[in-house]
C-alpha cells in the first residue's frame, strides 16, 4: 500500500475537481448567468448550477481504504425534481421531507489493481409515496481474506451487480413497504490456487441471486445530511436457484440511525446495524464489521453486529464539526459471540454545505482502529 503517497493522490484529485467543473461551467455558459454564490448568505453554494443549469456535482474520490491501498476516482451526482421548482421554505417541513431524484455515475482505480465502475438512480413519486433505487456494477476488486488465519490470504472478486428496489408508503405514515432483488455474477480466485480450508470445496463461478422484503421507516428532515429525525430498515432477504443463484441462503438484517438536536448547534447521531446469515452464503457475502478506519471484511462471519455514535456541531449554518467512535464484532461460525474480538474505532470530520436547497454538504472524515488509519471524502452522512 505504500507505493505511492497519498499527497500524489490528493493532488491528482484537486486537478479532476478542477478540470471536471471547467468543463460543466463550459458547457452552460450559454445559459443564464451562472453564479456560485448564494445571494441568502454570500457564501460559495452549487444550489442553481445543480438545480437551474443541470449541472453535475463532481465528487473526487480519494481512497485509504485498507482493503485495496490508495487510489482515485470520480463521481457525478445529478440532482432533479420537486426542489427544483422553487426554494423551499425552511418553514415547511413537508417539503423538506421530499427528496429530490438523483442519477450517479462514477469509477475508481486503485494501486493493487482494484476498478470499478457503477451507475444508479433514486426516484419518488406522488410526493414521495414511492421510491424507486436501482444501480448497475462492474468491479474487478483484489481483496485479502482472513478467515481463520491472522495472515491475510489475497483473493480476485470479479463480477457484475444489478440491484433493483421498489418501495410504497404505507397509508398516510412515514412507513414504507416494498421489494428488493440483487442479482451477482461472480468470479472469486485465490492467489496461488490455495483455497482456505474453512471454505471447503469453494466454487470459483458463483451467481447469487436474492430477493428481500423491505420495511422501512423515515422522518429524516433531509435524506443526504439529516439534522433531526430517524430512519430504520428491516430487511428479510432469501437467495434462491429460483431467482437465478447458485447458492441458497438467508439474511435477516436491521439497522437504524437517529439523529437528535442537543441544542441549537449540537445534534447526537446513534447507530445500529445487525445482520444475521443461514445457509450456503458466498464467503464474500457474508456479513462484517462496517466503522470508518476498519478495513473492509476484516472481521466477517456469519453474524456481524456494529454501533456507532457522532456528535456532530455546526459551527456556522454552511460548516460542520464531527467526532465518532464505534464498535462491533463478527461472529457464529469461525468464533462464539464472546470469543469474537470487540472492534473499535474513532474519528473526526468536517461538511460544508455546498447545495443549500438540496441540503448537500461535502467534507473529510478521518479515522482510526488498531494499526489501521484511513480517510474518506464523504458526500453528506457517512450512515446509509
Amino acid at each position: 500500500m505504500g507505493r505511492y503517497p497519498a499527497s500524489l493522490f490528493v493532488r491528482r484529485a484537486a486537478a479532476i475537481f478542477a478540470t471536471t467543473m471547467a468543463v460543466c461551467c463550459d458547457v452552460y455558459a450559454g445559459e443564464e448567468p451562472l453564479s456560485f454564490i448564494d445571494p441568502k448568505d454570500g457564501q460559495l453554494d452549487m444550489s442553481d448550477f445543480l438545480l437551474k443549469h443541470k449541472g453535475a456535482l463532481p465528487v473526487p474520490i480519494v481512497i485509504t481504504e485498507p482493503a485495496v491501498g490508495y487510489g482515485l476516482g470520480l463521481g457525478l451526482l445529478f440532482f432533479s425534481g420537486p426542489v427544483a421548482d422553487a426554494d423551499p421554505d425552511p418553514s415547511d417541513n413537508r417539503a423538506h421531507r421530499v427528496p429530490p431524484n438523483v442519477t450517479a455515475l462514477g469509477g475508481l482505480y486503485t494501486e493493487n489493481g482494484t476498478w470499478a465502475a457503477a451507475v444508479g438512480h433514486f426516484h419518488t413519486w406522488d410526493e414521495d409515496r414511492y421510491r424507486y433505487l436501482g444501480a448497475l456494477a462492474k468491479i474487478d476488486a483484489h481483496l485479502d481474506y482472513f478467515g481463520l488465519s491472522s495472515q491475510p490470504r489475497a483473493y480476485t472478486l470479479q463480477g457484475t451487480a444489478l440491484f433493483q428496489q421498489f418501495l410504497a408508503r404505507i397509508a398516510d405514515s412515514r412507513w414504507y413497504g416494498g421489494v428488493r432483488y440483487v442479482f451477482f455474477d461472480s468470479s472469486s480466485t485465490f492467489a496461488g490456487g490455495s483455497i482456505p480450508g474453512e471454505l471447503g470445496n469453494l466454487q470459483k463461478d458463483q451467481r447469487i441471486g436474492a430477493g428481500s422484503l423491505i420495511l422501512d421507516y423515515d422522518s429524516r428532515d433531509n435524506i443526504f445530511y439529516p439534522a433531526a429525525g430517524s430512519f430504520a430498515e428491516f430487511e428479510t432477504q432469501f437467495a434462491r436457484t429460483g431467482f437465478g443463484g447458485t447458492e441458497n441462503y438467508n439474511v435477516y438484517a436491521a439497522r437504524g440511525f437517529i439523529w437528535m438536536p442537543l441544542s441549537h448547534a449540537l445534534i447526537l447521531g446513534l447507530r445500529l446495524d445487525t445482520k444475521f446469515s443461514t445457509g450456503d452464503i458466498p464467503f464474500y457475502a457474508q456479513p462484517y464489521v462496517d466503522l470508518r478506519g476498519v478495513q473492509k471484511g476484516r472481521y466477517q462471519d456469519r453474524n456481524a453486529i456494529t454501533s456507532e455514535a457522532e456528535l456532530r456541531w455546526d459551527v456556522t449554518p454552511r460548516w460542520s464539526l464531527l467526532g465518532f467512535t464505534g464498535v462491533g464484532k463478527a461472529y457464529g461460525r469461525l468464533q462464539s459471540f464472546s470469543a469474537a474480538q470487540n472492534v473499535q474505532s474513532v474519528g473526526a470530520g468536517f461538511r460544508y454545505l455546498i447545495a443549500r436547497k438540496l441540503g448537500v454538504s461535502i467534507g473529510i472524515d478521518v479515522a482510526h482502529s488498531k494499526d489501521q488509519n484511513a480517510f474518506y471524502i464523504q458526500v453528506g452522512s457517512a450512515w446509509r
